[in-house]
């Protein structure tokens, strides 16, 4: 009996290595997506991939960056696979040789032009005589000049203009307005819900009147990544329409995730809901909004491209379409 037990024993610990064998090398099999990303209310349905991606069977990692041009640099520099970024550095970024496709749309808006609360401006073309901050290299500098034009003003960063533009960024545009160095801003999310809710400053209006209408901001994939690792980002594909509709259907996982995880509880529940009324999560994108985009680019010369993309050549929805389709989403 006791040699019995002793048999059975090691068959036990033979099955406990081998188990522990295959888990390991399980692990290790896992594969690994790099992902660029920004700090935003409206980014957090693709930060949150990486909470939900070892039920997608995959890893995936987060870095995140200043802004969209910094994503671009570190796509070039062979850094990563997969990135979020506005449609306008996306674009910059491809001109610039980025091989990148536009692989689907995470979110819409997300931009708004906000006023000192004492500088009595109700309107674009009270900007005349007034000093705008915005970061340069993001969708929130094309709207700003569309909407400069749209109201019949000059601008620029020096004197001489009807309207004298400041670039800083995102991070430092709320504390310039609140301490009277700027008269108004192009700000993102929640940073500009922020600063209305904590007085210092007024909305003027939402940017959207403008030949880009919503801006959409861009999931994009390297080529290599696209073509040569086809099964894993499939994988991602799914997940991040996975995260996307876990966001959109459940608003309170949503909101802890940003304020508590991404935030560090810095934002209130006021102003993520407000945040989230002017930059919903999305899915979709098309080459027609990408183009109009890119045509509004180079009309105002942001971004100042020496062959501006053909949208059509590069955004490539086939991903999102199969993964929609698979999770029954339309």
């Amino acid at each position: 009996m006791i040699r019995f037990q002793l048999k059975n024993s090691h068959v036990t610990a033979a099955l406990l290595a081998a188990s522990c064998l295959f888990a390991s090398t399980a692990l290790q099999a896992q594969e690994v997506v790099r992902l660029g990303n920004l700090k935003f209310a409206h980014y957090g349905a693709v930060s949150y991939i990486k909470e939900i991606a070892p039920k997608c069977g995959i890893k995936v990692e987060e870095h995140v960056f200043a802004k969209g041009l910094d994503i671009m640099q570190a796509v070039l520099a062979g850094e990563l696979d997969v990135g979020a970024a506005s449609s306008e550095a996306a674009i910059s970024g491809r001109a610039s040789g980025a091989p990148i496709y536009i692989v689907a749309g995470f979110a819409r808006g997300g931009a708004r032009l906000v006023a000192r609360s004492d500088a009595n401006i109700k309107s674009v073309k009270d900007l005349k005589g007034k000093k705008v901050g915005v970061t340069r290299g993001g969708i929130h500098e094309v709207l700003l000049m569309a909407e400069l034009a749209q109201a019949g003003l000059t601008w620029g960063d020096g004197a001489g203009k009807d309207v004298q533009i400041l670039y800083l960024a995102f991070a430092d545009l709320n504390q310039a307005l609140l301490g009277k160095n700027l008269d108004a801003i192009m700000q993102s999310e929640p940073q500009s819900s922020q600063a209305i809710n904590k007085g210092f400053g007024v909305e003027v209006l939402k940017p959207y009147d403008t030949p880009i209408g919503e801006p959409v901001r861009t999931l994009v994939m390297t080529e290599k990544f696209y073509k040569e690792r086809r099964p894993l980002a499939e994988k991602f594909m799914r997940c991040f329409v996975e995260s996307t509709k876990t966001f959109i259907d459940s608003p309170a996982v949503a909101e802890k995730y940003v304020r508590e995880t991404i935030f560090k509880n810095q934002i209130t529940k006021d102003d993520f809901e407000d945040a989230m009324s002017n930059s919903p999560y999305s899915y979709n994108i098309s080459p027609e909004h990408i183009q109009t985009t890119t045509d509004v680019m180079v009309k105002y010369g942001v971004g100042k491209m020496a062959k501006p993309p053909v949208a059509k050549d590069w955004v490539k929805t086939d991903l999102l379409e199969q993964a929609k389709k698979t999770l029954n989403i339309k």
